[in-house]
């Protein structure tokens, strides 16, 4: 068995090929915002719940202790803007593969936005991230968005096939994306990408029933999990709703 699919091991369920993956990275496009203004008290709770992994940047990901992570796997993100500049969906890459090896990280991601005027900076950087994970046997989570002056919606079925397929071809292991809002778009989304794609939560929602039906639909269409932050960690019972989560993804 190679290095990469050791560390797949760590990310994704072995028996289900599926994933309950929990970002973090928010506090460098946010900041220090409810549920990761103590962060690792975040991350034992979704633990607790039974995440498969946590996305966080390498200043966390330093101080992570080897109990905290006991029974999940981590992984380093690659890409950073902030909400206080005028373009924050201009990603720019602020680490690298050997980064992640160095931390003992388990995958990486880098967040790419197709659809603006910095598409081909943010492609040519997935490029590069891509073949260091191909040298490194590192695998790499592509969050891959509908984004930019040419975009009319975010949830269009075709321009989130067009993301994932670009996350796919560029060679990610499992593509991150949006939700299209319905089971049989989403389908179409998961047969025209031949990696594993889960499911992005988007801002806080305003129920949970709203998410749990979401999460259930994108199970139904072919998902192999979620990669949910904001209405996990923004949630009154952060092990509760990771469990809720890592229960429905399970079971199908």
């Amino acid at each position: 068995m190679n290095g990469k699919a050791l560390r797949m091991r760590r990310i994704v369920d072995v028996k289900t090929g599926k994933t309950v993956i929990v970002p973090m990275d928010h506090g460098v496009s946010l900041g220090p915002v409810k549920g990761i203004g103590t962060i690792n008290d975040t991350i034992k709770k979704v633990g607790t719940g039974g995440a498969s992994c946590v996305v966080v940047h390498k200043g966390i990901a330093k101080q992570l202790t080897p109990d905290l992570m006991a029974n999940m796997g981590l992984v380093l993100h690659l890409s950073a803007s902030t909400s206080l500049w005028n373009e924050p969906n201009r990603k720019t890459i602020i680490g690298n593969v050997d980064d992640a090896v160095k931390l003992g990280a388990d995958a990486v991601s880098i967040h790419v936005n197709l659809g603006g005027k910095y598409e081909s900076e943010m492609l040519e950087q997935m490029g590069e991230i891509s073949s260091q994970c191909i040298e490194m046997g590192m695998p790499l989570l592509a969050m891959m968005y509908p984004r930019g002056e040419n975009i009319k919606s975010q949830f269009d079925v075709e321009a989130v096939k067009n993301c994932a397929r670009v996350g796919a071809e560029l060679g990610a292991d499992i593509v991150k994306t949006n939700y299209t809002g319905d089971v049989d778009s989403f389908r179409e989304v998961i047969k025209g990408c031949h990696v594993p794609v889960v499911i992005a939560g988007g801002p806080k929602m305003d129920s949970e029933d709203e998410l749990t039906k979401m999460v259930k639909e994108a199970m139904q269409a072919g998902a192999k999990g979620v990669s949910i932050g904001r209405n996990v960690f923004q949630h009154n019972d952060i092990t509760y709703i990771t469990k809720k989560l890592a229960d429905i993804v399970f079971s199908y």
